[in-house]
């Protein structure tokens, strides 16, 4: 098996080193990630100026290699250009914080994820809850998911998104994505040359939505599991508007 493995945390984030020596059991690991953190970066990529790439050396890793842009980009780049084997997986993470409900719009982990999806390759994307708690249970769990993907043969493409709780792990189980909104406050500050500039802080407003979502999942003590795809399409509100055109 060969994996891609890519996050948002940057190349020398605890997560990816972890989990790079554990896939290194199983499969030939490939590391494109980004130079330096790019967190709730959603799916950017660099249009407007050149990206730059250094060589690394991390246990595990046949290869591996920091690119100064966004996680997509490193998907890219891997992906069209860089690899000279195609992955038969790209792996984001393990990232250092939840990915749950409507948070994966913004998250640079779930992206890089997705556009291993994009360009043809099943993907995963891991977070864990809290970084200080279930690193090795975390990576175990990613390195056992592999191998069940690879005995299985799974041949829909698609992402798989799994956040890992804190605490004590009661199992796992697969799930929707739930509703997980921010209140979000600004703090306003002035700079020493007297110019005005915002801090963004937010605390998660979790809902619950029919049946149980990954938000509430892993408040509980699972492991979530959450098949995705980048396709945004509303299939009700199409279904209505067919069958109720707003225009003639």
């Amino acid at each position: 098996m060969r994996i891609l493995l890519t996050n948002d945390d940057g190349i020398n984030a605890a997560g990816l080193a972890a989990l790079c020596q554990e896939l290194n059991k199983i499969a030939t690991v490939s590391v494109f990630a980004p130079t330096y953190e790019r967190s709730a970066t959603g799916h950017g990529i660099t249009v407007s100026a050149p990206l730059r790439i250094k060589e690394e050396e991390i246990e595990g890793a046949t290869e591996a290699w920091a690119i100064d842009g966004y996680p997509v980009d490193c998907v890219k780049l891997a992906l069209q250009y860089m690899m000279k084997e195609e992955p038969d997986l790209v792996i984001s993470g393990i990232n250092h914080g939840p990915n749950l409900g409507t948070d994966t719009l913004y998250s640079g982990t779930v992206s890089a994820a997705l556009e291993g999806y994009i360009c043809g390759f099943p993907s995963i994307a891991v977070s864990l809850m809290d970084s200080k708690n279930n690193l090795e249970q975390a990576c175990h769990f990613v390195g056992d998911f592999c191998l069940w993907w690879q005995k299985e043969n799974f041949k829909p493409r698609c992402t798989f998104n799994i956040n890992v709780p804190p605490g004590e792990i009661k199992g796992c189980k697969y799930a929707q994505l739930g509703v997980r909104t921010y209140h979000n406050v600004f703090e306003e500050r002035v700079d020493p040359r007297g110019g005005r500039y915002f801090w963004l802080s937010g605390q998660p407003q979790d809902k619950g939505c029919e049946g149980r979502t990954d938000v509430e999942i892993v408040a509980d003590g699972y492991i979530s599991i959450t098949p995705l795809s980048p396709d945004l399409t509303d299939y009700k509100i199409l279904a209505f508007i067919k069958e109720n055109p707003p225009l003639a």
